[in-house]
């Protein structure tokens, strides 16, 4: 659909925000009804801010927007929802504690005489799920039993409201599958047709050839360029956000494999793992693909000791024997990292790191030996390495006293990567690693990976973008059901071979997946030297 000429629903003018120094300057965009304006740039740059700024998170320090003319400043983020203006954070907004339905409408449950009405309640959940292809899951489900990928469509069905005239869309896609995103583009059309304006926030380019009219590049704080979509190479784009030539990662050639590291036999809890066998090999990265729920997150949680297994062996081995054995799996986390086992958590934010804390202490937290001498902390020893790792991962920040709760999300997964560079494991477990960063640290994690297989470690890695395992991994294994049901070797796997297995049954019998499509299937973000 072209955008409509009438009046913008929503303009911005000269908006800007300080904190200890401007993240946000001079910014003045509009935004037209039945409009997908797209808001790209790297991690850090502001596009967060903007976006809270609009839905009522954050207070500007200065400019002034309008509603359909009227000025808008909303105070908080109920008085934008009120006015049509919803947003789907980056960082999930739920109620763990409570049901699927009751976070969905939670600021309007059906009620008579003061009682909930729970049969009306769970027929207008399930009426929300539908529109995002989420039939499946129970209304009456505590969100914390979701994975974090399920979570992330409940709060998109959360905000798919009849009167919503402004959609702010914060990297929604970063933990979807290709059907769930497919889902999320459909519902996107219609709300376009709708006459919805929609703010979309992603790094992934090739997403925004798909789905937007219009694109604004926010480098530093500042509005470096807003054009039509149609015609933009992503190369433009990258050289725009990041202001430097970030080189495409061509993939990793097929490697010949060292000795085994890691072995996992008939590891599994209940019916979310079943009976799994792995191996992790030195130099080599091995990629975990399928749907979500499919059981990726749960494996990783049990070689890690994060969860219990309730059956099943994890051994370590060294110079081709093996030295240690764990029947039912580590008893906790703390036995693992002794192992030499480290894990990249998929939600950074409640599991990966202490957040009032600062870089310094989060990015060396996982060894405090090498900081300490006879039970005292070295401060000058922990500052240094602690400044080497923000240097080498380019971590933005004003320094590392600075507190991670204040870095952006992509910085943010840099610190929690630092953490284990500091430890130097044997093995890295790696959970969606690089979900919500940019292209340009994504180089810069891909970098790292690079060099840490070069020296002999054992990485697996999950994710939901098919082609960044393509591109990075050496075997793909694929899970369903709870089962490893297929392993591919580099060079033997296809788009469509994955999605086969990925929709196959938990015997590896195909369930007919869909034609897999360029746009289907999200591609890591990287642009050739313009």
């Amino acid at each position: 659909m072209t955008p409509s000429t009438a009046l913008p629903v929503l303009s911005l003018g000269a908006m800007g925000k300080d904190y200890a120094a401007p993240v946000l300057d001079d910014v003045s965009l509009v935004l037209n009804p039945g409009e997908v304006l797209a808001l790209t740039g790297e991690n850090g740059a502001g596009k967060s801010t903007l976006s809270k700024i609009v839905c009522g998170l954050v207070q500007p320090t200065r400019g002034q927007m309008l509603l359909d003319g009227k000025p808008f400043a909303p105070a908080s983020r109920r008085d934008a929802e009120r006015l049509g203006v919803r947003m789907v954070m980056q960082e999930l907004g739920l109620v763990t504690t409570l049901s699927v339905a009751e976070n969905l409408l939670l600021d309007r449950l059906p009620n008579k005489t003061g009682w909930i009405r729970r049969a009306k309640l769970h027929e207008l959940a399930a009426r929300q799920l539908a529109k995002i292809g989420m039939e499946n899951i129970d209304p009456a489900t505590p969100v914390a039993r979701l994975g974090i990928g399920q979570q992330q469509m409940v709060e998109i069905a959360r905000n798919l409201q009849d009167d919503t005239r402004v959609l702010v869309l914060d990297e929604p896609t970063a933990m979807l599958t290709p059907r769930e995103t497919s889902h999320l583009f459909e519902q996107i059309d219609l709300l376009k047709a709708r006459g919805v304006a929609i703010v979309y926030v992603s790094h992934r380019l090739e997403e925004l050839q798909r789905i937007a009219d219009r694109v604004a590049v926010l480098r530093d704080g500042r509005l470096v360029d807003v054009r039509a979509m149609a015609g933009v190479r992503e190369s433009e784009l990258v050289q725009r956000m990041v202001g430097r030539a970030v080189h495409e990662h061509e993939g990793r050639d097929r490697r010949v494999a060292g000795p085994v590291l890691l072995s996992a036999r008939g590891i599994g809890r209940a019916q979310v793992v079943r009976d799994v066998d792995i191996d992790l090999r030195a130099g080599e990265v091995m990629g975990l693909a399928g749907l979500v729920g499919s059981g990726r997150t749960e494996l990783v949680r049990l070689l890690f000791g994060a969860d219990r297994a309730d059956r099943g062996e994890i051994t370590l081995h060294e110079n081709n024997q093996p030295v240690q054995h764990a029947r039912k799996g580590w008893r906790s986390p703390m036995q693992a990292i002794r192992a030499g086992i480290g894990l990249v958590t998929e939600d950074r934010k409640s599991q990966g790191l202490l957040l009032p804390q600062s870089i310094r202490v989060n990015a060396t937290l996982s060894d405090l030996g090498a900081i300490s001498h006879a039970g005292w902390l070295q401060r000058a020893r922990e500052r240094g390495i602690a400044q080497k790792l923000v240097e080498l991962l380019r971590i933005r920040s004003r320094s590392i006293e600075q507190p991670v709760s204040t870095l952006s999300g992509g910085n943010q997964q840099k610190v929690v990567f630092a953490r284990w560079l500091h430890r130097e494991c044997k093995v890295l477990l790696l959970d969606e690693p690089t979900r919500g960063v940019d292209v340009g640290a994504r180089a810069d994690l891909y970098a790292e990976l690079d060099r840490m297989t070069d020296a002999g470690k054992a990485l697996l890695m999950v994710s939901s973008d098919l082609r960044e395992l393509m591109a990075m991994c050496d075997r793909i294994g694929v899970m369903s059901a709870g089962r490893l049901v297929a392993v591919f070797e580099r060079g033997e796997w296809t788009e469509q071979s994955l999605l086969a297995a990925a929709f196959s049954d938990a015997t590896g019998r195909a369930a007919n997946p869909p034609t897999v499509s360029p746009l289907s299937v999200p591609t890591p973000v990287t642009a050739d030297t313009p």
